[in-house]
């Protein structure tokens, strides 16, 4: 998390930098969004997201944002998951449709961050792609994501740190996200 937040469809958001490398080379960076309920219901806000080729940015397909397009938050991680228990993490028709389906919730994962019980499996599936193969997430408790899985490999937890009960979070706000998308709702076009 970037500490930062965002209002995306009139709700704060918190902010997320993910990057993506091939060879040692930056391919995509995003911003994604989520927010909690009160309910523990972690809610997945959209992502906006820049492609690269050779250093420079080239498209930003995956974009898309609650509250424009006909796209709705999507799921992320229900309050209370249920074996066989299916729903979307994406819900940005054309552009981002991703689902997910609760495998197991007592798997034991080991990652070089350590060995962790009672954690959640879940399969992710994107029916936009029919090439796609699914992918395998394991989440933990009080944790979070801990491995990452699909057919061309796997990402792992090398290292974490746990906040005491105590402990308070600070966050930096920074501007309200309104992007023009394009029809399609692939991306603002901007560079």
């Amino acid at each position: 998390m970037l500490g930062k937040t965002r209002k995306v469809a009139g709700v704060e958001v918190l902010v997320l930098e993910e990057k993506v490398l091939a060879n040692d080379e930056l391919v995509e960076q995003a911003l994604d969004f989520f927010a909690q309920h009160r309910d523990s219901t972690v809610y997945y806000f959209g992502e906006l997201v820049d492609n690269y080729d050779n250093g420079k940015i080239v498209d930003h397909d995956g974009s898309w944002l609650a509250g424009k397009n006909g796209a709705e938050p999507g799921i992320i991680m229900p309050a209370e998951p249920v074996v066989g228990q299916t729903f979307n993490q994406e819900n940005a028709p054309g552009v981002a449709q991703d689902q997910s389906r609760v495998l197991a919730l007592d798997e034991n994962v080991k990652t070089p961050a350590g060995k962790f019980r009672g954690c959640a499996k879940f399969e992710d599936t994107n029916p936009l792609d029919p090439q796609s193969t699914a992918e395998f997430k394991w989440y933990c408790p009080d944790v979070g994501l801990v491995r990452d899985e699909d057919a061309e490999g796997f990402i792992e937890l090398v290292s974490y740190t746990i906040r005491g009960a105590g402990a308070s979070a600070t966050s930096e706000r920074i501007s309200d996200v309104d992007v023009s998308q394009s029809d399609d709702g692939s991306g603002d076009g901007d560079d």
